[in-house]
This record gives structure tokens, C-alpha cells and sequence, in this order.
């Protein structure tokens, strides 16, 4: 234990040093100058603080105003020396933060006392902080692999939906990964940024209830065909929701929303503008833009410039406009997302 000794008397100093020296595991380091000794209290975190009242300069009130004033020092145990008939000053020292008091002269036995009964309360808070701290790691540690797991759920489902969709598994990286880029360049917070990473690949999982006939089919769904086609945004919602995970909250969301346009044509709903949830607006853009320049085999891949038209003749009605936006203003970045996450041959 670290204890700092502050009176601008040499001799108390010498004494209570030497009363401090004969505790078990107890340094003491001593002040005169009171300002040295609040600096180094505020540099060191002792685990005592023995400050004397009548002191020139700055008196030991003082001193307790400026040391309790650091909040990581509004726990220290501290004592002041004052005269036994100095009861107002022992009132404005309490008011100020001091714990306890030793009166002048100062006494053998009540100096070991009162020390000894502050260095146990200081050593409770430090067992008890690092208790704390070990059930925060703990806590953090455990919430990180209930994450994980929710994350090799989602990349379980989405990997599902893959093997029964023409798509590849490149287009859902792809697609997810332009999903962040638009939420980086609108503004959105880097959380929120890795949260569409990890949700938008489940976009489609909906498409575990589409019949094999009209899901692979290769050439155009008639219309009654896409009627059914189209259901698999809301099949994608009830596989998804009422789960306790902010990660399948927001996949749900996506997979109902992510087939509205912005005009209000488009489906399960026919929501339109701001009454589309932002991240389905945000997944439209990303997964049309990726679905256009991608291969099918009931079509070939769009030129980039065509598709890149498309997105800017669709603002506003079929897109939101800044999320198009966002994108179409980030082409570098897009470039660099195809070349890294390429269709396998």
C-alpha cells in the first residue's frame, strides 16, 4: 500500500513516516509543499492520503477540493490532521470529501488505528473494482461468442439459400459488401456499417420456400409464376423474425423490404419513400446494381456503364436517390469490392 503524507512540518513528517514504516507492505512518500504532493497524488493513485490542515499556501480543505475533483480519485481514502477543538473545520472537511480524522498531537496508537482502518477500506474498493473489471471481460468474452454465434447462423442460412439459388455465393459478398459502402457514404455509424455486413447476405433466404420449378427456371416467369416468385420476401420475413438478435432483427427487415421501390411499385407492400425502412433502400441499391452486372443463365452480365445508367435513371423512383447516390459516388470503391470478390469459373 502507497501512502502520502502531506504537512508543511518536518518533524510530523519524520514521525508519521516512521509510525507508517513499522505497518506490514506499507511505503509513505512526504510532502511540504502541497502542490508537489497533489500533483504526484494525481500521477500515482496512492492508496492513502494523510494531508495535515494548517498548511500555508494551500490548506488541507483546499487540497481535498482539488484531489476529490480528478473522478478517479473520489474514492481514495483520505485523512486530515486537525487541532481536537477545530470542529468547523472538521465539518468543511467532511463536506469536502475527507473520510477521517487524526487529531494533533498526533497519537501512537490512534495514528496506527485509523490508518490501518483506511488502507482495509481502500484495499475492499480495489478487490472490488478488479472484481468488476473481471466480470466485465467475462461478460464481454461471453457476449462476443453468443455473437459469433448468431453470425455462423446467419452465414448458415444464407449459404441454405444459396444452394437452391442461381446465384453465387460471390453476388451475396458482393451485394453486402455494397451495402456497406452505401451506409459509409451516407454517414452511417461504423456499427451500423458491420451490422449490413453481416445481415444483408440474408436477403433472399426467403427463397427457400420458392418452388424449384420457378426458381430455376431459365427463361421468364410468367406472371402467375412471378406471384409466386415474389413471395419469398415475406417467407424470407417469417423465417427470420421475432428473434432476440439485433442481427436477425435486421435481416428481417431487409428480406421484407428490400423488393419496395421508392415510387411505391414495388412489392410485398407497396411501401414508398421514407415509409421503406432505410436498410432495405440501401440493399435494393446494392443488390440490383450487383444482380444486373452478374451472369444468369437466363441472361448475360450488364456492361458496368449500362447498369450504372440504370441506377441513375432509377433515383427516385425505383431507388432511393441517396442511396443510389451513395453508391454511384463511391465507384472506385465498387470497382475494387468486383474485382475482390469475383464469380468462380
Amino acid at each position: 500500500m502507497n501512502v502520502v503524507v502531506v504537512d508543511d512540518a518536518q518533524v510530523n513528517l519524520v514521525l508519521m513516516s516512521a509510525l507508517l514504516g513499522k505497518l506490514p507492505d506499507v511505503d509513505s512518500t512526504t510532502f511540504q509543499v502541497p502542490a508537489e504532493a497533489l500533483e504526484h497524488c494525481i500521477r500515482t493513485d496512492p492508496d492513502l492520503v494523510i494531508v495535515d490542515y494548517m498548511m500555508p499556501d494551500m490548506d488541507g480543505i483546499e487540497f481535498i477540493r482539488r484531489f476529490r475533483a480528478h473522478p478517479a480519485r473520489a474514492q481514495t481514502p483520505l485523512l486530515m490532521v486537525t487541532a481536537d477543538h477545530e470542529k468547523e473545520v472538521r465539518y468543511r472537511a467532511l463536506e469536502s470529501g475527507a473520510n477521517d480524522f487524526l487529531t494533533k498531537p498526533v497519537d501512537r496508537i490512534e495514528f496506527t488505528s485509523r490508518v490501518r482502518n483506511m488502507l482495509s477500506l481502500r484495499a475492499g474498493q480495489v478487490a472490488l473494482s478488479n472484481h468488476a473489471r473481471t466480470l466485465a471481460a467475462e461478460v464481454r468474452r461471453a457476449t462476443a461468442e453468443i455473437f459469433e454465434r448468431e453470425r455462423e447462423t446467419l452465414n448458415k442460412l444464407a449459404r441454405a439459400a444459396e444452394f437452391r439459388d442461381p446465384e453465387t455465393g460471390a453476388h451475396i459478398l458482393r451485394m453486402a459488401h455494397f451495402s456497406a459502402l452505401i451506409a459509409n457514404r451516407m454517414g452511417l455509424d461504423a456499427d451500423t456499417q458491420e451490422s449490413l455486413l453481416i445481415a444483408a447476405p440474408m436477403h433472399d433466404v426467403g427463397k427457400l420456400g420458392t418452388p424449384d420449378h420457378i426458381l430455376l427456371k431459365p427463361g421468364k416467369l410468367t406472371p402467375e409464376e412471378f406471384d409466386i416468385m415474389k413471395q419469398h420476401a415475406s417467407i424470407g420475413y417469417e423465417i427470420l423474425k421475432g428473434s432476440a438478435s439485433p442481427y436477425m432483427q435486421l435481416a428481417a427487415t431487409i428480406a421484407l423490404s428490400h423488393h419496395e421501390k421508392f415510387d411505391g411499385s414495388g412489392y410485398p407492400k407497396g411501401l414508398a419513400g421514407e415509409d421503406i425502412p432505410l436498410f432495405g433502400r440501401i440493399v435494393a441499391v446494392a443488390d440490383v446494381f450487383d444482380a444486373l452486372t452478374s451472369a444468369r443463365p437466363y441472361k448475360p452480365a450488364w456492361e458496368l456503364e449500362r447498369a450504372r445508367q440504370f441506377l441513375a435513371d432509377g433515383r427516385g423512383s425505383h431507388f432511393d436517390p441517396l442511396c443510389a447516390d451513395a453508391l454511384l459516388d463511391s465507384w472506385n470503391d465498387v470497382l475494387d469490392i468486383r474485382a475482390t470478390y469475383r464469380d468462380e469459373s
